[in-house]
């Protein structure tokens, strides 16, 4: 590696772990770990949502398939786009709200079990979420092993311990503002990247008009939208916005807030900062087909089109800042992965079932124990680079989206949901991806997050309708629905 790439990219390395430090001295209590205190600015909020939400994604795999297919690719970035929308203007004040007027909630199980005064809905989330997040963690370390992997030709091994250590550090010392504000750097830096990437193509290859041309001749095809498109292809790219709706990791960062009115200016941020950076991520891809085929690149994989564009155009030093930004891509989902699944052990289980008193300096320090085991498992689940268990995650996020997603949105805005609906809703939901993903041909072609959430907004609505919520859950609900209204005239 050369030495200027060496030096930028370590120096990213320990500005992360600096933050961690930093933290760790700030950190009192149960709620600064796994919440911050209900005390982030808007902005940091706002980029860290979309830094955890984005991951690996944005920097390989979107400019992967656009690479692959043209703007035809693009549709699953305007499905998501439209979804994390919708996100920030439906649900983002709402549930800052409701999660702190009902006592104080910090997690996602804790939001359900009282806003429907079920312990059993904080026990069943929290288990889904531990089992989907630890496999999901593990293909993002295997994600940054390979990228320690190829950036410092080490043995894939000793790339995945010292990547597992890296993320795994700063979480553990700093908890939730470590990560939100690792995240938000992170965030910055992505963009930046992928602002960067593409103007330096577009100059390379002589203007915007030259590259259109260049794409154009190479295959005409790559410029047409609708290019190989299928009514359930395009059905399943555009669902994939409809996840946003039950991310654990991205509705935290609605819940921490430091006030409900600042909920405005931060989704005005955060929709820019997603907009930037997936139009970024699109021309990279896009453009991309130009460069390689003007300078008769050898790219094996289209998704190292991005890493094969800043190796070959950028200094030195400015490369080993854009390695580091897919790094970064990585580490902001899976650090938020690692902290949700730990607040989940260490508030909904250890706290709530199994020791009720126990006093906040214990439960931070169990936040972090379970950090480690987290981390850990995830670890030796990606000791097999072709582990079987990253096939999972491909339908994580149609997990998370179909199990919590209707579930939150009627909690929010409904008064007549029940605590069996809630439960029969979440458990259909989660069900139907599993089984939706194992059939194929014909109607199962269908991205499962789709009938996934429609099939769980009907079981919540059918079983709510027979079991009656409890009047207290009503008489919750109107409370504080007159009391946002109340602070929000």
């Amino acid at each position: 590696m050369n030495t200027a790439t060496f030096i930028s990219f370590g120096i990213y390395i320990f500005g992360m772990l600096a933050i961690g430090f930093y933290f760790y001295y700030r950190t009192k209590n149960i709620s600064d770990y796994v919440l911050g205190g209900r005390g982030l600015n808007p902005i940091v909020a706002a980029l860290s949502a979309g830094a955890s939400d984005m991951s690996g994604w944005l920097l390989l795999g979107l400019p992967g398939l656009m690479f692959t297919t043209g703007i035809s690719g693009s549709w699953i970035a305007i499905g998501l786009t439209i979804g994390a929308f919708l996100n920030w203007h439906y649900i983002a004040r709402p549930l800052r709200v409701f999660t702190e007027e009902l006592d104080d909630s910090i997690t996602i199980p804790g939001f359900l079990a009282n806003r429907f005064k079920d312990g059993n809905l904080r026990i069943v989330s929290a288990i889904i979420i531990l089992v989907f997040y630890t496999l999901y963690a593990s293909s993002g370390l295997v994600g940054g092993a390979k990228l320690f992997e190829a950036t410092f030709n080490l043995d894939y091994q000793a790339a995945l311990i010292i990547g597992t250590i890296v993320i795994v550090s700063y979480t553990f010392l700093g908890g939730y503002n470590a990560v939100s504000w690792t995240d938000f750097f992170q965030g910055t830096l992505m963009m930046l990247a992928l602002l960067v990437v593409p103007i330096v193509v577009i100059v390379d290859i002589g203007g915007i008009s030259n590259t259109f041309n260049t794409i154009k001749s190479i295959d005409p095809n790559y410029l047409n939208i609708w290019k190989g498109g299928s009514i359930i292809g395009i059905l399943s790219l555009l669902a994939w916005g409809l996840g946003y709706f039950g991310q654990p990791h991205i509705l935290v960062r609605f819940m921490s807030i430091n006030k409900p009115e600042n909920v405005q200016p931060a989704k005005i941020v955060g929709m820019s900062w997603m907009v930037i950076s997936i139009v970024g991520s699109l021309m990279v891809g896009f453009f991309g087909i130009a460069y390689v085929s003007a300078h008769s690149v050898d790219l094996k994989d289209a998704e190292k089109i991005f890493i094969k564009l800043s190796e070959l155009l950028l200094n030195p030093w400015i490369a080993g800042f854009v390695l580091a930004a897919i790094l970064a891509a990585i580490m902001s989902t899976i650090d938020s992965q690692l902290l949700v699944s730990s607040a989940c052990l260490t508030r909904d289980i250890y706290e709530k079932v199994i020791k009720q008193n126990a006093s906040d300096k214990e439960l931070v320090w169990i936040g972090r124990a379970t950090v480690i085991v987290i981390a850990l498992i995830a670890y030796f689940i990606s000791n097999n680079q072709d582990s079987t268990v990253l096939s999972l995650v491909a339908y994580a996020w149609a997990g998370f989206g179909a199990a919590f997603g209707p579930l939150i949105i009627l909690s929010l805005y409904n008064k007549n949901i029940s605590s069996v609906g809630a439960l029969a809703g979440m458990i259909t939901g989660a069900t139907t991806v599993l089984i939706w993903k194992q059939l194929s041909g014909g109607i199962f072609e269908l991205y499962e997050l789709l009938p996934g959430f429609i099939f769980a907004l009907i079981a919540i609505l059918v079983f709510s309708k027979v079991f009656h919520a409890k009047k207290e859950i009503a008489d919750d609900y109107n409370k504080i629905k007159v009391k946002s209204k109340t602070q929000n005239p």
